[in-house]
């Protein structure tokens, strides 16, 4: 995936698939807000802050995303 250089990689959520995976990173030069990198397999991306991140983990946690996972 183009547009990853000199992120930090934390995670690759794979399904086992041969198209791609999306992936996570950390961006330090990016400002506060946009730090934390969600790439999908269709090269697109979503940034965010720490404190959004976290409060998505912690909706994962309690169980609050289960049903999209069901979809």
């Amino acid at each position: 995936m183009s547009g990853i250089e000199g992120l930090e990689p934390v995670a690759t959520f794979c399904g086992k698939c041969s198209c791609g995976c999306p992936q996570l990173f950390v961006d330090s030069s990016a400002t506060a807000d946009r730090r934390i990198v969600l790439t999908d397999d269709f090269g697109q991306r979503v940034q965010m802050s720490a404190d959004q991140f976290s409060s998505l983990i912690e909706d994962a946690k309690a169980g609050r995303l289960d049903g999209a996972a069901k979809a």
